[in-house]
């Protein structure tokens, strides 16, 4: 049973397909505690869930006509059973992606049969919980994949060219950078972008918090 706080359609908001449909499945609990998170509220353990089978989840989107599902939270990947519900939407002709925080192995499910796509932050200096982050998982990635760098601060810029550097993610699968919202501009992004010459490298802004009220949920 997946502990389920929402599951709503509407447009990417981020990652490599932002702006297409896709069926949003938020899954209870977070094992980090950013400073800048906007989901707060779904990761306690108090957070209100309706309990839900693989089965049930999957003949939701089956419902829904969209064939993009991404799986969110907090952290989707906290879910043991995650690997039979990505089977499930996989085999009904669905393209899975998970959004995940960075600090869980993806070593299981990338080398399963139903591997999905992965968009895999990297926590900079800002968000308070680098120390947590998994590095090892960049080797996993591959060219549909993405890693998003939340970006709040001149001192993150730098960390995260750094980590791109050193991991050479910019030939490995996409990479973005994002601004904390409210507390970077994206022009200052832009221009460390310029200065570092930072081919393969795309600015992405919150979608959704432009289209609708930046704290609306559902969307």
């Amino acid at each position: 049973m997946f502990p389920v706080v929402e599951k709503f359609v509407s447009i990417n908001g981020e990652g490599a397909h932002a702006g297409e449909l896709a069926a949003f499945i938020r899954f209870r609990g977070c094992n980090l505690s950013c400073s800048y998170c906007d989901t707060s509220w779904a990761n306690s353990e108090n957070a209100p869930a309706e309990y839900e089978t693989a089965e049930e989840l999957s003949a939701w989107v089956a419902e829904t006509g969209v064939r993009n599902v991404t799986l969110t939270g907090g952290e989707p990947l906290l879910n043991r059973d995650c690997s039979e519900l990505i089977s499930l939407l996989m085999e009904q002709g669905c393209r899975v992606e998970i959004e995940t925080n960075g600090s869980i192995s993806l070593e299981k499910l990338a080398a399963s049969e139903h591997r999905p796509v992965f968009t895999m932050d990297y926590k900079l200096p800002s968000s308070g919980m680098e120390q947590f982050m998994c590095r090892d998982n960049f080797r996993l990635l591959g060219c549909h994949d993405t890693v998003k760098f939340v970006s709040g601060s001149n001192e993150d810029l730098e960390k995260a060219a750094e980590i791109i550097n050193t991991y050479r993610l910019d030939e490995r699968c996409h990479v973005y950078i994002s601004p904390v919202f409210g507390e970077i501009e994206p022009s200052e992004i832009v221009d460390f972008m310029e200065e570092r010459r930072m081919n393969n490298v795309r600015l992405q802004l919150q979608l959704h918090k432009f289209i609708w009220e930046p704290t609306r949920r559902g969307v």
